[in-house]
């Protein structure tokens, strides 16, 4: 085998290795289009796809003579720059997890490899006269083709992403700061780099509060934040004697993902209600209590509505003997046994939220390709609330003067909701994109089994309780949140 081909094939092997790391990494457990921070890093990743793209196409069937060889040791020169450059900018803005460093190391190994096999062809090539000449490397050369539009695709991707996010930090920087309490307060969040759990923590800092972010990797946490919030692993980190005013438990591990198996539910059981037992055991321990705890919960605590049911389901509204119900019901008795120590417990039960990051992104995607359009129906209500509106709500409940006038939940969800069919209208318009592409219920139901009736069924929730305490929402129509997110 020449080293020509070994090369081709090495390349192959960086084009599978690269969409493993686009995909599984950068899209998926880091989510870097929906990072503040990933602006810079982003717009290297777009730099070097246009590149890998060029190198792909370009080599997948050609050889590059003459003054194209000279070109094409530049194009090298140029990419070990970028990838040193990118290297440089992730240590700086993030903590890599070990798969994507170890990946990285490989595709860096794996790279050099191939480039230096490509090299040893220059002398021969620079001989020649300056032509691209083509050499057909049947199925090996169609591939490459096909690795280099999907790398130009990841590079377009990329270049909209940190162009999205330099607006979006513009808008944040612009936009007023959420106002939680008159007094500096010391709250801890658990579940603080989660979607919803950054934005909480950055928005209390900004608010002058001083924040403990309870979590399972602390350095990671450590380098999301900054240095700006104390990181811990261990409730016990947290000496006796220290004064923590407000806890606020966003913990919980995803409800939509694997089949709820009995080993799966008992995960989501652990996560949610063992946890919360353990913080509220926690608060029993320490010298001066928390006044308040705010805890998660989900509008699945209600069950679920046949489609067309357009019944209004208020903080009064009974729950159902179904899992997902039963869970928010367990989960919410743990919270609300921190009464027992004298802490204020107030349970949260969050619609679907709406933002840069969480479940709405994979939502938009179906749409954006133009393949969005009712979902089983599309008669079934769909419950939401902007991430903002979530974050005003939680400090609505942080900054109330009298205790006593608290409820014990709240529904968070915005005062329209919408079908399905017509949040996927609303979307689509806002995108200059069509509608119309039904997805039948049946494959829905074999891929996701008994948590397919939150996606089939819905519920109408509505805010009853935050509306009738004068809290206002910024973003009460989908067609206001849509303006905002897209």
């Amino acid at each position: 085998m020449n080293t020509h081909v070994l090369a081709l094939q090495l390349m192959a092997a960086q084009g599978l290795l690269g969409a493993f790391d686009t995909v599984y990494h950068h899209e998926l457990t880091e989510a870097l289009p929906n990072r503040p921070t990933a602006r810079a890093e982003l717009a290297i990743h777009a730099t070097r796809a246009v590149i890998y793209s060029a190198l792909f196409i370009g080599l997948s069937n050609w050889q590059w003579h003459g003054m194209w060889a000279i070109a094409l040791m530049a194009i090298f020169a140029v990419e070990i720059v970028l990838t040193l450059w990118d290297f440089v900018i992730e240590d700086q803005t993030r903590l890599l997890p070990a798969t994507e460093r170890v990946t990285h190391t490989v595709l860096a190994i794996n790279g050099g490899a191939f480039i230096v096999l490509l090299v040893l062809n220059v002398p021969a090539w620079l001989d020649e006269p300056t032509t691209l000449v083509w050499q057909s490397q049947g199925w090996l050369g169609a591939f490459l083709v096909l690795c280099g539009i999907g790398v130009g695709l990841s590079g377009i991707r990329d270049a909209f992403a940190s162009r999205a996010t330099a607006i979006d930090n513009i808008r944040e920087y612009t936009m007023t700061t959420i106002h939680f309490h008159d007094q500096p307060q010391h709250v801890l969040v658990t579940g603080a780099t989660g979607f919803i759990g950054q934005l909480l923590v950055r928005a209390l800092l900004a608010d002058g509060h001083a924040v403990t972010a309870l979590t399972r990797n602390p350095k990671k946490a450590a380098w999301t934040f900054n240095g700006a919030v104390r990181c811990i692993a261990r409730l016990d980190e947290i000496a006796p004697i220290e004064q923590v005013d407000v806890v606020i438990n966003l913990a919980g591990a995803r409800i939509l993902g694997p089949r709820w198996t009995a080993a799966r539910k008992q995960v989501l059981r652990d996560s949610r209600v063992a946890f919360t037992e353990k913080l509220v055991d926690w608060m029993g321990r320490m010298q001066h209590k928390p006044r308040l705890m705010l805890s998660a919960s989900a509008i699945g605590y209600y069950g679920v509505q046949a489609q067309g049911d357009l019944t209004a389901l208020n903080e009064d509204a009974p729950p159902q003997p179904m899992f997902m119900s039963q869970l928010c019901q367990d989960w919410e008795r743990a919270t609300q046994s921190a009464r027992r120590y004298g802490v204020e417990a107030v349970c949260m039960r969050f619609g679907l939220v709406l933002g840069k990051g969480g479940a709405f992104p994979m939502m938009a995607l179906p749409i954006k390709l133009g393949l969005g359009g009712p979902l089983g129906g599309g008669r079934q209500t769909l419950s939401w609330i902007h991430v903002r509106d979530l974050l005003r709500g939680i400090a609505h409940l942080m900054n109330r003067p009298d205790a006593a006038s608290r409820q014990p939940a709240y529904n968070f969800t915005a005062p329209e909701q919408p079908t399905q069919a017509q949040f996927s209208q609303a979307v689509a318009h806002r995108l200059g994109r069509p509608s119309f592409f039904p997805t039948p219920a049946m494959p829905v139901r074999f891929l996701l089994g008994e948590q397919a009736d939150l996606l089939l069924k819905g519920q109408r929730v509505v805010p009853r309780s935050l509306l009738n305490e004068g809290f206002v929402f910024d973003y009460p129509t989908v067609e206001t949140a849509m303006a905002a997110l897209l």
